[in-house]
């Protein structure tokens, strides 16, 4: 599935009243991920879910959980969220003096690893953990919010990114006011990975969920480098599930 993006609705912007059905309903309406915001009214002002609410909705979709740990500290935490399901566990280079212990960590509970930068935090922070990662998450919001306009100073920092990462095959990912309006200057800067929340959550049924997501998947091939197409880290998409559950 070479040069293909990957687009990981948010269930921060699902209806928590029925979140096993929006699960089900972002399954079928063409999610490649499902995207899961843990915050801990710590390190972010606003608390989600944890552990057991991942381990109640696993059994909904057998696609990737792409879990994005908003939380310190963190690595207390990180066995819990790899027995509850996760596929991908992402944390915050700003969450703990200990980053690559953090890392390594996750990658011996065997499950991916990925690094999430807030929109003041430089991408020289993970200069010397790029060898650790899968993923690397660029925040285009200040985190603990959904809802929140697309931050464009982003825009370079992913470019950035991108550059630093190379040939490595880590994905590069975006999380923070993405819509249709902007995936394709997202895309266009280097992401290969898009997180969308209130952009794919509106509509309320399947159908819907199903245009939202699909309209921003096109602007996003729309906006990408033609060099990229084909660039070995797009095709890297961690196996689309091996799961059995």
């Amino acid at each position: 599935m070479s040069g293909e993006i990957i687009i990981a609705p948010s269930i921060l912007a699902a209806d928590f009243a029925r979140l096993g059905e929006e699960v089900s309903a972002i399954d079928a309406a063409g999610a490649d991920w499902i995207h899961c915001d843990v915050m801990d009214g710590h390190f972010v002002p606003n608390i989600s879910f944890g552990a057991d609410v991942i381990k109640a909705i696993r059994p909904a979709t057998k696609k990737i959980f792409d879990v994005h740990l908003m939380i310190a500290p963190v690595d207390p935490y990180l066995e819990a969220f790899a027995k509850a399901g996760a596929d991908v566990i992402t944390v915050h280079a700003e969450a703990g003096a200990h980053l690559d212990r953090s890392l390594q960590a996750i990658r011996a509970l065997g499950k991916k690893a990925g690094v999430s930068l807030c929109p003041s935090t430089p991408e020289s922070t993970i200069e010397y953990v790029l060898d650790r990662l899968d993923l690397v998450l660029v925040m285009t919001v200040n985190p603990g919010f959904g809802g929140q306009s697309f931050l464009a100073s982003q825009l370079e920092k992913i470019a950035r990114i991108k550059a630093m990462i190379g040939d490595r095959p880590i994905r590069l990912e975006v999380d923070g006011g993405v819509t249709r309006d902007n995936a394709a200057a997202v895309a266009a800067a280097g992401a290969d990975t898009l997180v969308a929340g209130s952009a794919v959550f509106r509509g309320s049924s399947v159908a819907a969920y199903t245009a939202n997501i699909e309209a921003i998947r096109i602007a996003a091939e729309t906006g990408r480098v033609p060099k990229l197409r084909d660039h070995p880290v797009q095709s890297m998409r961690f196996g689309e599930s091996a799961r059995t559950r």
